[in-house]
């Protein structure tokens, strides 16, 4: 609960003296000591820099789009509204959780790392996680109880790779961006720490844990598509996976200070002990137990062929 409290106090902050600053400083963004803007001393073309679809200013780091209000705006409501309904469609997600991060929730994010000595780290050094900056073939070789190991194994078990995150494109700081775009890259590494799986009714549950870690607005929307799960796994989220969400979500350390590239040879149960997440039941194993139910089931009420028929 001290946990949460601080985050909202932070949130609360960060909103009061962000709300008169429509575009962030990218300049400000690239040393950490001038990590706090102060709106009253920008000029007033980084303060209210108004442009249009036809006047677009210069992007602050490769691949940036700087949005117009409307554009935001109808990008919002758009890729809100198609990963309700299709949660597959990972590049509307994508930009559904940019365009809603600013102007506060992503600065909140971002200044939790910058109160974690761990987190000023990250954001020095600006790690990238890929199959290949891992070397996943050297995690396949550590022993089972690492985090490597059992991060390297649900990759394998679920058939993805840590080299599909899209780049991020409508967060005007490029500092910011860089923290969704960790936050994104660190996915994988949460579905591990919980061994939640891809299905959408482990997806769920995860995201609901991360809005209760993270307060990311496109978390807490892609909690509401667990309306789309069967009768069957709505009662099982609601009865099991969102009070746990929401339990370790709010006590946990802020898992976006967490520097995944150092802690991959300890052992995983330790760092979970750490950060205060313990681990949901088995969703996997609940799911394949229902599937061989219903088989056995219907085995059960099909006439074996070997049996007469009653005349």
């Amino acid at each position: 609960m001290e946990v949460a409290l601080r985050r909202s106090t932070a949130f609360v902050a960060r909103s009061s003296t962000s709300s008169s600053m429509l575009w962030p400083s990218a300049a400000a963004a690239l040393h950490l000591s001038s990590h706090h803007h102060h709106p009253h001393n920008a000029s007033p073309s980084q303060q209210h820099y108004r442009f249009s679809s036809l006047t677009r200013p210069p992007p602050n780091y490769p691949g940036h789009v700087p949005l117009t209000r409307l554009e935001r705006l109808a990008l919002t409501v758009g890729s809100g509204l198609m990963s309700l309904r299709d949660p597959r469609r990972g590049d509307l997600i994508a930009t559904f959780a940019e365009v809603t991060a600013t102007p506060y929730f992503i600065y909140r994010l971002r200044d939790a790392m910058l109160g974690s000595a761990t987190g000023r780290r990250i954001l020095r050094d600006r790690p990238r996680i890929t199959s290949t900056s891992l070397d996943l073939p050297r995690l396949r070789a550590l022993p089972g109880n690492t985090l490597g190991r059992t991060y390297v194994a649900w990759l394998d078990r679920e058939g993805v790779s840590p080299d599909t995150r899209s780049a991020v494109r409508y967060i005007d700081d490029e500092e910011c961006a860089y923290v969704m775009q960790r936050y994104r890259e660190c996915h994988d590494f949460y579905h591990a720490l919980t061994g939640l799986p891809v299905v959408r009714e482990g997806e769920v549950a995860l995201k609901a844990f991360e809005f209760a870690n993270t307060l990311l607005p496109m978390t807490g929307l892609s909690v509401f598509a667990a309306a789309t799960l069967k009768k069957s796994e709505r009662r099982r989220f609601a009865t099991t996976y969102l009070p746990w969400a929401v339990r370790n979500g709010l006590r946990a350390a802020e898992v976006i200070n967490v520097y995944w590239e150092e802690e991959l040879e300890r052992d995983v149960k330790d760092l979970r002990r750490q950060l205060g997440v313990e681990p949901p039941p088995d969703l996997r194993a609940i799911r394949q137990a229902e599937r061989d139910e219903r088989r056995r089931q219907k085995a059960a009420r099909e006439p074996s062929a070997s049996q007469p028929g009653v005349v």
